[in-house]
């Protein structure tokens, strides 16, 4: 990642500073439940302030499709930025419309405005030329903070940098794409990853990619359940993707042949019905009922992975290992989360549900890092060149 401009390459004196961050946080009877993401955000912003940049910090909330939808309305946001930074900052009634113009035209150095949701306008996520043309002229710079937006293709994400010169990484993304490029450079071993969540099919690219890096590969959630199918192992009522199979055979073969040991896990919580409250046990993975569902794995695969990962000197988690959010199939995440916290090297949470549950269990200051980007972080641990990425090295190249 040394080709990404970074913030110490602006020159932030005197500019309009279009600042995407990525402010999608959850809301709760008109103000912010969890600003995680926007305590995040704070470092570039106050360094932008500092150096008396006009600040436009730009982000979405939510999926209102190209429509004015008012529980998504980003002034709670701008309510709660404004308290973390120690200031007021203004909060826009519309995108690029009048009101965003005025209060842009109006900021003073060291002041900021948030422009209201970007996915309000449906130019947005088409990366309509047009909007990308109308953003990008509130500012005179550019910087991109927004990791967990950073895989999508969108006029916030690469449109504006297209337009506007100079274009940067802020701290936030700066920090991210150093984290996963030390997973995958350089890391010091024994490395191990450990993949849950409900889809095979979701995870295929990182297991691929990671063939080979890794040492040992730790697979729950439901998306072990395709694993044991396709290995002739009957699961009960667990979700199985029928079309994976073969590729889970093909990644099984792969893995033996790269050097990286994939791990499945030895027991598991069934359940009669995919309820919180369903009667549940713990039965080994080779022996499941006809009629139960897989919903978490058990104590043995916990200690077993646990083992596992007290020798570890790299960790990445992505994906939780059951139903954390309902507390009878929550033990196998938390046990993980624990595991993973108390190993004496860098890890790493990569971002969506592990990160919830790693912050719900009070654990994130005992792990090096955990992302902010759960999709974003998954596509850069394929391989995959993220397109706010690019675009940053790109207009870097043609600058």
């Amino acid at each position: 990642m040394s080709d990404v401009p970074r913030l110490s390459d602006l020159d932030p004196v005197g500019r309009t500073v279009l600042v995407r961050s990525d402010l999608n946080v959850p809301l709760k009877d008109g103000e912010v439940a969890d600003d995680l993401r926007i305590s995040s955000s704070l470092p570039t912003i106050q360094h932008l302030r500092d150096a008396g940049a006009r600040v436009v910090v730009m982000s979405h909330l939510g999926r209102p499709k190209g429509e004015v939808v008012d529980e998504y309305r980003l002034a709670p946001v701008a309510t709660r930025l404004g308290q973390l930074l120690g200031g007021r900052v203004e909060a826009a009634s519309d995108v690029v419309g009048d009101d965003a113009r005025a209060k842009v035209a109006a900021l003073e150095p060291g002041e900021v405005v948030l422009l209201e949701n970007l996915r309000f306008d449906p130019g947005e996520t088409k990366n309509d030329p047009d909007f990308a043309d109308a953003l990008a002229s509130l500012g005179d710079a550019y910087v991109n903070d927004a990791f967990g937006s950073s895989h999508r293709a969108h006029a916030s994400v690469v449109g504006v940098p297209e337009r506007l010169s100079p274009a940067v990484a802020g701290e936030l993304l700066d920090a991210e794409l150093g984290t996963l490029s030390r997973l995958l450079e350089a890391p010091e071993r024994p490395f191990v990853a450990i993949l849950g969540g409900a889809k095979v099919s979701d995870k295929i690219g990182v297991i691929r990619n990671l063939l080979g890096t890794v040492d040992e590969l730790l697979v729950g959630g439901a998306m072990c359940f395709t694993f044991f199918a396709a290995q002739g192992y009957r699961v009960g009522t667990s979700r199985v993707e029928e079309d994976q199979l073969d590729t889970c055979r093909e990644l099984l073969g792969q893995a033996e042949s790269a050097g990286t040991r994939i791990l499945l896990p030895a027991d598991v919580v069934v359940a009669d019905a995919f309820e919180a409250d369903a009667a549940h046990e713990t039965v080994p993975a080779d022996a499941m009922p006809e009629q139960r569902m897989g919903l978490d794995v058990g104590p043995q695969t916990v200690a077993a992975y646990a083992a596992v990962l007290a020798d570890a000197r790299t960790v990445l988690w992505n994906g939780p290992m059951g139903v954390f959010e309902w507390p009878a199939f929550a033990a196998g995440t938390e046990g993980v989360a624990r595991a993973v916290a108390a190993t004496d090297g860098f890890t790493v949470i990569g971002g969506g549900d592990s990160a919830a549950a790693i912050r719900q269990l009070g654990l994130a200051e005992q792990v090096s890092h955990v992302s902010t980007g759960g999709g974003a972080s998954l596509e850069f641990l394929e391989g995959v060149d993220l397109p706010g990425v690019a675009a940053l090295r790109k207009g870097a190249s043609s600058g």
